[in-house]
């Protein structure tokens, strides 16, 4: 028996929306950092190892899974900023195994135009997003689970 589809097509039209939404919100955010002059997962993690929160160090393990990429990706991502010279590495000071990332003043003031820029298009775009949202939070909220078993 075909498992029923409690679903709507409201339910299926907010999150389509919402899906939109943040996918336009991804696309600005992947040309604004291009027409800055980095590629979009450099800012990620550029953003990452500025916004990790204080309990956590900048390692490769972290920042791979903040960004939801092998470590090995990281890495890349890592050298190529390197090279640049908008990361630098240095030794934990808790761990001398391990090598922790930091920004240079280069990488702190591309982040700071590209997080102003991001900013600007969030206050414009948040209120929709916001919106598309709850839709999707509150279209299936008062309806009774599918009954699969059957």
């Amino acid at each position: 028996m075909p498992l029923r589809d409690e679903s709507s097509v409201v339910d299926y039209q907010a999150l389509a929306q919402f899906r939109y939404m943040i996918r336009r919100f991804l696309r600005f955010s992947e040309e604004t950092a291009r027409k800055a002059g980095i590629e979009p997962r450099q800012h990620q993690l550029l953003l990452a190892i500025k916004g990790l929160p204080t309990d956590r160090e900048a390692t490769i393990g972290t920042l791979a899974e903040r960004l939801q990429v092998q470590s090995h990706s990281a890495v890349e991502l890592a050298n190529r900023l390197v090279s640049r010279g908008m990361v630098k590495r240095r030794p934990s000071e808790t761990d001398r195994r391990q090598v922790l990332l930091e920004l240079t003043a280069e990488g702190e003031q591309i982040l700071r135009e590209l997080s102003a820029t991001t900013r600007a298009e969030l206050r414009s775009l948040g209120p929709t997003l916001v919106r598309a949202l709850n839709e999707v939070l509150t279209q299936n909220a008062t309806r009774e689970p599918a009954d699969t078993a059957k």
